[in-house]
């Protein structure tokens, strides 16, 4: 139950003719507390209720719990969410041994393109293709949970 992951923006558009999938995404959090944030998503058509835990001083693991459960469940449960429902298209690219999950986002972050890596262990190697920009893991204005409530817009 331990996520380890590393977080990159994204510097062109060329991973979209890499993709093999691409899912609208919509969540919004109960909780934005950093030591355990509660999401709300719908993805696709699957919805989810996420627990994190607080991350570790690089910011690349942490404590993670999710839960598959019904649209209906989490239509009602994104009503309740904090102020910030966050819209992304996700895009997954295999890239060697990996799959990055890359985040387009729209509404108060459009413009910002996030790009993540999940890893078995924090020193695993791994590939970056060429549209991977500069690294953002543990830059905590990157998590979405921090994205809900001060968007790029602002920044």
């Amino acid at each position: 139950m331990i996520e380890i992951e590393r977080k990159f923006l994204v510097k062109s558009v060329d991973y979209k003719s890499e993709a093999t999938s691409k899912t609208r995404i919509v969540q919004g959090f109960l909780n934005t507390d950093p030591s355990r944030t509660v999401r709300v998503r719908i993805k696709g058509d699957t919805g989810f209720l996420t627990v994190k835990g607080k991350s570790n001083t690089s910011g690349t693991s942490r404590f993670e719990w999710e839960k598959e459960i019904t649209v209906e469940e989490a239509d009602a449960l994104l009503k309740l969410c904090e102020k910030g429902i966050l819209d992304k298209f996700r895009y997954e690219i295999t890239v060697g041994n990996h799959v990055y999950e890359v985040d387009e986002f729209f509404g108060d972050n459009i413009g910002l393109t996030i790009a993540e890596i999940e890893l078995n262990d924090e020193n695993e190697a791994f590939k970056k293709p060429i549209w991977l920009g500069a690294e953002v893991t543990g830059e905590i204005k990157y998590y979405n949970s921090q994205l809900s409530g001060n968007p790029y817009k602002n920044w």
